[in-house]
């Protein structure tokens, strides 16, 4: 008997030993690390902390927001998203935990007459007490299994779950974000569009008064069809113009529309404003705010952290495995002998488990869970480096097309005077038609860029507020 239970030591120590031995791998640390500031600034003042609803003020923009924050399907999907991977977390801790299971069942059996079974049959008749000549087995009983998590692989495994499943959340911030700013600019491209619709509209009255007044002058011999034809074939020209924009109007409203789960209607909006929008004073912070406030940082960050634990829980298969399995209950040929004392059955073992050869399909797991986790070490690296860049460039864009709009309105107001100055000109006959044609054309082009300017101006207010990590809270 010592002899048998050296040996079983001696069986068990060479399993532990084959298996305990894990592969050499490489690791990565991930380098949070970010600049002192945007704009040698350091206070750390920051617009993020402004709720989006009192950061955008538009009543009707608030209420599409709030519709797509509540209809928008993808939005809803990823919220399906977080209740799988809140399920999954819940799969996961159930495996640490023993399993009870309540078995039950009946069956019955007639051995063939020239087997071992069916040739005692004959000594059945003489004593019944024996049993049946169709042998019945009925059975009731609790059974347990453990897997004893000695290496914490279950542990680490539900943990990774766990920061999956704040991953998710956060996942859904960050489209919220991205549902706000979407929202948003889309409607300020549809005042644009609509103001830029009513400029070409005033253009087409000057230019058809123009018309007008240039063929009076052909009729008193004073210009030639020529210029009748040319400043003809400028209204229509700007005419054809306005059916472009109407397309693209109707194109916004939809998108707008999708975005808020509904089919295509008028969008609700306040147009006259719109080139009388202020921006908001932006208060960028610093850098390695992002690292809070971003939600895309803040999920690449748990995903960092859930494979970190997957490598331990992958390493941990190369360990030995130990399981306890138990059994009570009752189980008889006869079921009125189930409550019989003599009934009773009972088990109890456990169970050793090592890898010892061709570990190659644990090594797999085992190298892929480590690259994965320096899959995840980049991302993470990256989504704090394009967060930065993000805010450097929505900053200065809207520094530098804020002193555009300005530049760019003193030359609007220079042009409409000159509309008056080369009509009244040319009525005269102290400027050539060309010159009144270059003038309404140059005046029309610096109004449609005004509007262009002004939107940009408006989408660097809504990019700047997401790319601080604005709009989810």
């Amino acid at each position: 008997m010592k002899i048998t239970a050296k040996y079983i030591a001696l069986v068990v120590y060479i399993m532990a030993l084959g298996a305990c031995k894990v592969p050499a791998i490489s690791t990565q640390q991930e380098n949070k690390s970010t600049p002192a500031s945007f704009n040698n600034l350091q206070d750390t003042s920051n617009s993020v902390n402004i709720k989006w609803k009192q950061y955008f003020t538009d009543p009707n923009l608030l209420s599409l927001i709030d519709t797509a924050l509540k209809n928008n399907q993808e939005l809803n999907i990823t919220l399906r998203e977080i209740e799988i991977s809140k399920n999954e977390v819940m799969a996961r801790k159930g495996e640490y935990l023993p399993f009870v299971n309540l078995r039950g069942g009946a069956a019955i059996d007639r051995a063939a007459k020239y087997t071992w079974n069916g040739f005692s049959e004959d000594d059945l008749k003489d004593n019944p007490e024996r049993g049946p000549k169709y042998l019945g087995d009925f059975m009731i009983g609790t059974y347990v299994s453990w897997e004893l998590d000695v290496w914490k692989k279950l542990r680490n495994a539900k943990k990774a779950a766990a920061l999956r499943y704040l991953s998710t959340i956060e996942g859904k911030n960050f489209m919220v974000t991205n549902i706000i700013a979407e929202i948003a600019n889309s409607y300020y491209e549809l005042m644009a569009l609509d103001n830029l619709l009513a400029i070409l509209q005033q253009n087409i009255a000057l230019q058809d008064n123009a018309l007008q007044i240039v063929k009076v002058q052909k009729d008193a011999a004073r210009v030639t069809q020529l210029a009748v034809n040319r400043f003809e074939a400028q209204l229509l020209n700007t005419k054809n113009l306005q059916y472009e924009v109407k397309q693209r109007i109707i194109e916004t409203e939809n998108r707008i529309n999708f975005m808020a789960g509904r089919f295509p209607q008028h969008v609700v909006r306040n147009t006259v404003a719109f080139n009388n929008m202020s921006l908001p004073s932006i208060l960028a912070g610093i850098p390695s705010q992002l690292l809070l406030n971003r939600p895309d940082i803040r999920q690449a960050e748990l995903d960092l952290a859930a494979t970190k634990l997957d490598v331990k829980a992958a390493k941990a298969n190369f360990y030995p495995s130990f399981s306890l399995n138990a059994g009570i209950g009752l189980q008889a040929f006869n079921p009125t002998f189930l409550v019989k004392p003599q009934s009773i059955l009972y088990s109890l073992g456990g169970d050793l488990i090592a890898p010892l050869i061709n570990k190659n399909a644990i090594k797999a797991t085992y190298f892929n869970a480590n690259a994965k986790q320096i899959q995840a070490v980049y991302n993470y690296e990256r989504s704090i480096l394009n967060a930065h860049v993000e805010v450097v460039n929505q900053l200065a864009f809207l520094d530098n097309y804020t002193k555009s709009y300005e530049t760019k309105a003193k030359e609007v107001d220079i042009l409409t005077n000159s509309i008056d100055i080369s009509n009244s000109l040319f009525t005269s006959a102290r400027a050539d038609y060309i010159e009144v044609l270059s003038t309404q054309r140059e005046a029309l082009d610096s109004k449609i860029d005004l509007i262009e300017i002004k939107l940009k101006q408006m989408n660097a207010k809504v990019n700047v507020y997401k790319a601080l990590g604005g709009g989810w809270n």
